[in-house]
């Protein structure tokens, strides 16, 4: 299939592919059955994916990281979404977390955490949404009150990537529940803490490798020195990193897109009905032939996009915009490319069948798409 060439990548970076490719295709790709049953992958993923460099990219080399710009951690996006692996939470992980940490901790918080987390040694997750608040960061009730010198953390997360295998959390607390976003901090437990609790491995609809989970804090203890950053800038952090999270959810969306459609052009040259090729119909040219044209405008819009993220130039709006339209569109294209799958598009074992269920939570997580148009709206 004929596709518009991409500039983003050298040739350094599709060396780079190539070993991410293998690494996907004989540690990952082989294990996904187990994993959906597990509903979660192997601790020995992780540490595979650390010993090849593939965690944490873009994190200085002093803190253990590769010391590159994100092309890098894209690429491990794109060949997981390329076979469908929804288990991994290295993006997350790499590329949400790390750079939080990397950002707005001390020192000390840098040289204890991100080592191990570029090893995998150490599996990270983000704590936002609540059983009560889902896109809405500022209604968030978990509180981190101040005795002594110790923050005590109380309340209750749900839908946290990486939750059941997570060895560190970053979670969003109130540090003044009368400031608004002004009360707003991040505050890091690790497993293990007192009072941590770490509640049921939730059942999805799709994704069902990735461990998603309920988060309980009660009474927990934490130095002071745990906090992220300054009290009361957390909204503020979390509003600057939020972009490029959403550019992530884009950046995958297309990957999917591309991958079902190289499946379902597979599956439509080789299925026969009555006589001929599926390929052959006229509406099966017209679905695939718009099915190409909106995968390749999804694909330019988000490569502009990684371009100016890698100026430093990507705004919220845009991001938003990205996010929205792409995941929105992926859901349409999938179901088109199940459709020309006729019955064996609907069993599970047809990669075409787990895409189609693991696309729909990209129009809600990272804030629904919903809350997308409203930060467009807001700027028109």
């Amino acid at each position: 299939m004929a596709a518009l060439p991409r500039t983003l990548f050298s040739e350094e970076h599709e060396i780079f592919r190539a070993s991410v490719r293998r690494f996907v295709d004989e540690e990952i790709v082989p294990h996904r059955e187990q994993w959906e049953e597990d509903g979660q992958i192997s601790r020995e993923a992780w540490l595979k994916a650390g010993e090849l460099g593939l965690l944490c990219a873009s994190i200085p080399e002093e803190y253990g990281g590769g010391g590159v710009d994100r092309t890098y951690s894209i690429i491990l996006m794109e060949e997981l979404a390329r076979v469908g692996a929804s288990g991994p939470g290295f993006g997350l992980h790499s590329e949400i977390v790390a750079p939080y940490i990397n950002s707005y901790g001390s020192e000390e918080q840098k040289r204890r955490y991100l080592p191990k987390m570029a090893k995998g040694e150490l599996i990270s997750a983000i704590a936002m949404t609540e059983p009560g608040t889902g896109s809405d960061l500022q209604g968030v009730r978990t509180s981190a009150r101040k005795d002594g010198n110790e923050l005590l953390v109380n309340g209750a997360k749900t839908f946290i990537t990486n939750g059941q295998m997570a060895d560190l959390v970053v979670v969003v607390c109130k540090t003044d529940p009368e400031a608004g976003a002004k009360g707003v901090s991040l505050v890091i437990v690790e497993d293990g803490t007192e009072g941590f609790r770490k509640g049921r491995n939730l059942h999805k609809v799709g994704q069902k490798a990735q461990d998603t989970s309920e988060l309980f804090f009660d009474d927990v203890r934490v130095p002071m020195t745990n906090l992220l950053g300054e009290e009361g800038m957390g909204f503020v952090y979390l509003m600057q990193e939020l972009a490029w999270e959403r550019l992530q959810v884009a950046i995958s969306a297309v990957s999917n897109m591309e991958a079902a459609l190289e499946w379902t052009l597979d599956y439509t040259r080789e299925r026969q009905a009555f006589g001929k090729a599926i390929i052959d119909f006229q509406n099966s040219r017209f679905t695939l032939a718009e099915v190409k044209t909106q995968v390749t405008v999804a694909r330019t819009f988000v490569d502009h996009l990684i371009g100016l993220m890698l100026e430093d130039k990507l705004d919220a709006e845009t991001a938003a915009m990205a996010k929205w339209w792409t995941t929105d569109i992926q859901c349409k294209v999938i179901d088109d490319c199940l459709q020309l799958h006729g019955g064996y598009g609907y069993m599970w074992e047809f990669p075409i069948a787990r895409a189609w269920a693991d696309a729909r939570v990209q129009r809600i997580y990272a804030g629904t798409n919903e809350i997308m148009k409203e930060i467009i709206g807001r700027a028109l």
